[in-house]
């Protein structure tokens, strides 16, 4: 039991900091922003708040979404909160900003890549998503949408909102809408950690065996 918690808290430390670390690598890319950021864009300029309050508050709302959905909060939620902003900025204190097209793509493709990867180590941990990844599992769990289509979803809706208030929109924030669902569908199962009974266990996507029909006997 020790060793199964020291591997799910080391697995989700290393899965918080690449994900920011991620997040700086598409950022240096200059390709576009995420869909959430559109949208934390596209409020800004509406409202008297700061792209950073609005982020916040736009985290506060969605977890207020988790309340229908039955999704419980955990240490990941917090630590997500907390950890994925100070490894964004190591991120971006390392990395440097290419300027030829094709460094730019490849830096942005490695982390699109890496932040799905990300996300299956710090969900799989099973301690607790963060406040827009817990929205995707929690759709998933209560409705058993594929996590493919419900991420899609997710990001398409907060594209459109963020796009229709003002938000600056890139090649890459197309491709984020696009790839990130099939590829977190991928890394969720690969990296997710057994534990019995613990709420932010993903549901089974595979379909359950039909049970063998009685034979009947027609002798009397």
């Amino acid at each position: 039991m020790v060793l199964l918690h020291a591997r799910r808290g080391a697995q989700l430390l290393v899965g918080l900091f690449l994900y920011g670390f991620s997040l700086a690598m598409m950022i240096r890319a200059t390709l576009g922003v995420s869909p959430w950021d559109v949208l934390s864009q596209g409020l800004a300029i509406h409202t008297r708040f700061s792209f950073g309050v609005i982020t916040i508050l736009t985290g506060v709302v969605v977890l207020l979404l988790w309340i229908p959905l039955r999704q419980k909060l955990g240490i990941g939620t917090i630590l997500n909160a907390l950890l994925v902003g100070p490894s964004a900025e190591v991120g971006l204190m390392i990395l440097g900003e290419p300027t030829s097209l094709w460094a730019r793509a490849v830096l942005f493709a490695g982390g699109l890549a890496l932040l799905a990867v990300a996300t299956g180590l710090y969900i799989g941990a099973q301690y607790g998503p963060g406040p827009r990844d817990g929205l995707m599992t929690g759709l998933h769990r209560r409705f058993g949408l594929p996590i493919w289509l419900v991420r899609t979803g997710i990001e398409g809706t907060a594209l459109l909102l963020g796009w229709l208030l003002g938000g600056s929109v890139g090649i890459g924030t197309v491709a984020v809408v696009l790839l990130i669902g099939p590829l977190v569908s991928l890394t969720l199962p690969m990296f997710q950690v057994p534990v019995p009974g613990n709420p932010h266990t993903l549901a089974s996507t595979r379909p359950a065996r039909k049970a063998p029909r009685a034979r009947v006997s027609l002798k009397t």
